[in-house]
């Protein structure tokens, strides 16, 4: 994001920092299953805090599907927190775990606007493999409990 100096207290998210592409698979129980293409990335202006920005398209048309944007932090080494904003009228709060390889994330809370789909729980769980970043999001929504939704693996691109 900047020429700023990585803050201290980010040092064990510094493998996270680029911009990674890859291609993953969705299913759901009340949607038909998907294959999309997907840019995640993470970067930082010297806060205390890194920007998390991630978009995805359908294949094979390019299609736009889904987007969030938020931010990630460590309020202890390994403890993280992962704020978002999705354009579909959720926001997500997650608390969970870093351990330099995987990140692991429960919802703590889930708000939706009026017409928003109700989500009521989120699980993400990432795995950083040198640069492979692999992940799996599952949630509980539309009155199903907490069911596998996501995967995909990307790839360090920037």
């Amino acid at each position: 994001m900047s020429g700023a100096v990585l803050h201290h207290d980010l040092a064990p998210l510094r493998p996270l920092l680029g911009t990674w592409t890859g291609e993953g698979q969705g299913d759901y129980p009340t949607i038909a299953p998907f294959a999309y293409t997907e840019e995640v990335s993470f970067g930082h202006v010297g806060k205390p805090f890194l920007a998390y920005t991630q978009r995805t398209w359908r294949q094979p048309d390019g299609f736009p599907l889904h987007a969030e944007s938020g931010y990630l932090r460590l309020p202890a080494w390994d403890r993280a927190e992962l704020v978002l904003a999705q354009p579909s009228g959720l926001v997500e709060v997650d608390e969970g775990t870093w351990d330099g390889q995987h990140l692991v994330l429960r919802s703590r809370l889930v708000a939706g606007t009026a017409t928003s789909k109700p989500v009521t729980e989120v699980e993400r769980r990432f795995t950083l493999d040198g640069d492979v970043l692999r992940y799996t999001v599952a949630m509980a929504a539309m009155g199903l409990p907490l069911t596998h939704h996501l995967a995909a693996e990307l790839h360090r691109s920037a």
